[in-house]
Formats: C-alpha cells, structure tokens, sequence
C-alpha cells in the first residue's frame, strides 16, 4: 500500500512508514503532501496550546483577584502549573512569543467568560481589556492584589 493511501486508511502505520522511508533516504516514497500538511498543523496546534493555557492561567488570576475569600491551594497550583507549560512552550519553539500581546488578548476574552461561569459574576465585573501586563502574566512571583 503506497504511503499516501496509508494517510486515510490508518494515520499511526502512515506515520511509522514515513518516518522509516525518511530515515532511509527514500524520500521518493515518501507522501511528501501530507507529511508538509502534519508539520503545518503541528505548528498550528502549537499555537492553540499556547492560548489554551494562557486562557486558564488569566482565568485562574482573575478569580484569584476577585474571588479573594475563595482562593485554594488548588488555583495556586493550576496558576504555577500553567505558567510552567507556558514557559516550556515558548522556550521549545522562541518564535510563539512573536505576536504574544495578540495571543493573550485573545485567551483573555476565553478567560473572562470562564471567570464569569465559575464564579457566577457578571462578565462586565471584569476589565474590558487583559489588566496584566505579559511580564505579569509569565511572571513566576506575580499574584494580583485583591479588589
């Protein structure tokens, strides 16, 4: 069975036979269409990963903010750990940090509409625009005051 036809039918073998088939220099049998498809949506994904958790970290600050008398060793722990992946993201691939002003204004429009269901306030209780700056929001130490 050719390569490409393996794309359809089973992705793991596929990607098993290509990756051999590259190793072996062969790139002649290689699906060279669908292998530049995957690098593309790998880059892509990781990009949505990065907004993903940027979402939940601003999430997790806004209800650490406003929800003082609530706070938990669990928010805590979801705010160190998301800034953690955060950090291993962009130290893998630099260039995600190009454009990161424009990935947290969109992840803080995600973050104020979960802040609002989980907390049960208004989704106007919360600024318009992201009210930490990207040094805030990756910063290791930082915790917003209470409001």
């Amino acid at each position: 069975m050719e390569a490409s036809e393996l794309y359809e039918k089973d992705f793991y073998i596929w990607t098993q036979k290509n990756a051999r088939l590259i190793r072996e220099g062969k790139f002649s049998e290689t699906d060279m269409e669908n292998i530049a498809e995957e690098i593309e949506a790998m880059g892509r994904r990781d990009k949505r990963e990065l907004v993903s958790r940027l979402a939940v970290l601003l999430t997790h600050l806004l209800k650490w903010q406003y929800e003082a008398d609530f706070r938990s060793k669990s928010w805590k722990s979801t705010i160190v750990t998301q800034r953690s992946e955060i950090d291993s993201l962009l130290q893998d691939s630099p260039s995600l940090r190009h454009k990161l002003n424009e990935r947290i204004d969109s992840a803080y429009s995600r973050a104020k509409n979960a802040a609002a269901a989980e907390t049960g306030l208004s989704v106007r209780t919360f600024p318009e625009t992201c009210p930490y700056s990207q040094e805030e929001i990756l910063d290791t130490d930082f915790l917003p005051k209470e409001i």
